[in-house]
């Protein structure tokens, strides 16, 4: 009996901390800013890297042109299914980087109120936002890229 109950123990350890994929910290002696982390420990699984991910629709015609906000809902959106092709969604996201052309101040509150629909307001992932000159196309106002963990599995995702 008292094997059993070590080896429950022994489970139950292991079987939380491996669980435990991502660990969110905002250290003592830096800003605790709400809307992203300053930083995400990865406590192994398996890692997804996204290219940059655009307002684009299925045939590569840009949705949104001069319209940054409809752009940005719409790189969310795909964003969505690319992360779901891996078997991952927002909640396992844990870097994002945004390159945004001919970036101002004033667009955060806009970036942020569309990002709010997509990301967790708990432990959101650690943040990057670069202002650019341009990106591959004229028409492409914002490109998103995103690193997220999953628990390791050996499913197999949507290849192409």
């Amino acid at each position: 009996m008292k094997k059993i109950l070590i080896i429950c123990i022994v489970f139950f350890i292991t079987t939380s901390i491996s669980a435990q994929l991502k660990q969110h910290i905002n250290p003592d002696g830096v800003n605790k800013p709400k809307t992203y982390s300053q930083v995400v420990k990865v406590n192994g699984g398996s890692m997804i890297f996204t290219s940059g991910i655009v307002a684009d629709d299925t045939n590569g015609t840009i949705i949104g042109k001069g319209d940054l906000k409809a752009q940005v809902r719409q790189a969310f959106e795909n964003l969505k299914i690319v992360l779901a092709a891996a078997g991952a969604d927002f909640k396992d996201v844990v870097k994002m980087t945004y390159y945004v052309v001919n970036y101002k101040p004033d667009q955060i509150p806009m970036i942020r109120e569309v990002r709010a629909n997509y990301l967790p307001n708990e432990n959101p992932p650690a943040s990057t936002l670069v202002g650019v000159a341009a990106l591959f196309n004229p028409d492409v106002l914002i490109e998103i890229e995103a690193v997220a963990v999953i628990k390791r599995q050996k499913k197999n995702y949507i290849h192409n």
